[in-house]
């Protein structure tokens, strides 16, 4: 489901890069990339939707086109007003599990560059990661295959506010804080869902500030 999804989103994003390029009095891709000495193949994956684009991209586009950049990559907004306020965009580093332990490590992660990014938009200031969820355990708010955002530069401790913590093993998990549980982390799921066993001490990757799944 995910992925038909993606591939539906890159279809249309490829429809309105089209629809940008001739509004703004290009007929074929041709034209736009010999005026403006763009790579031939990489600019015709995009408009045929076999290949997606990514934010840089499409800010070169709408800037080439004059066309809004919340419209051309997100669908909203006025097509032909490009100085509608933009929403924020981040690319954010989407990393896996164990990388989320190994953040609490005495020597942590902090080179991102080689992981894969996922955008989100108007994010607060923060230092941002981003988790795939898995399982059942906080399927009342995040289901399987959700994406939360998680913000490593909070990690005071909140009642019923949501926290990526890891234990001495390095084993990541998310979870509900309910301080007057035992242990404080605890699951919010629909299911019978035991609470997770730490070893040693647990210390906070931070804390989850928005969770997403695309339906």
């Amino acid at each position: 489901m995910l992925k038909d999804q993606e591939q539906f989103e890159r279809e249309e994003r490829a429809k309105r890069l089209v629809m940008a390029r001739k509004n703004a009095g290009f007929a074929g891709p041709k034209a736009i990339v010999d005026r403006l000495g763009w790579n031939a193949n990489v600019y015709k994956a995009h408009e045929s939707g076999r290949n997606g684009f990514g934010i840089a991209d499409a800010k070169k586009y709408a800037k080439a086109f004059k066309v809004n950049l919340n419209w051309l990559q997100f669908g909203t907004g006025d097509a032909l007003d490009p100085e509608e306020r933009p929403v924020s965009v981040a690319d954010v580093p989407k990393i896996s599990w164990v990388s989320a332990g190994q953040l609490t490590e005495q020597a942590p992660i902090t080179d991102f560059s080689e992981f894969p990014t996922v955008a989100a938009l108007d994010l607060p200031d923060g230092d941002w990661i981003a988790l795939e969820v898995e399982g059942n355990s906080m399927n009342k708010i995040s289901p399987p295959g959700s994406i939360i955002f998680v913000n490593r530069r909070d990690k005071r401790l909140a009642p019923n506010a949501l926290y990526v913590v890891a234990d001495e093993t390095g084993a990541a998990t998310y979870k509900r804080y309910r301080p007057n549980d035992n242990p404080p982390f605890q699951p919010a799921s629909y299911e019978e869902v035991p609470p997770p066993e730490f070893q040693g001490a647990v210390t906070i990757v931070g804390r989850v500030r928005r969770s997403v799944i695309e339906m």
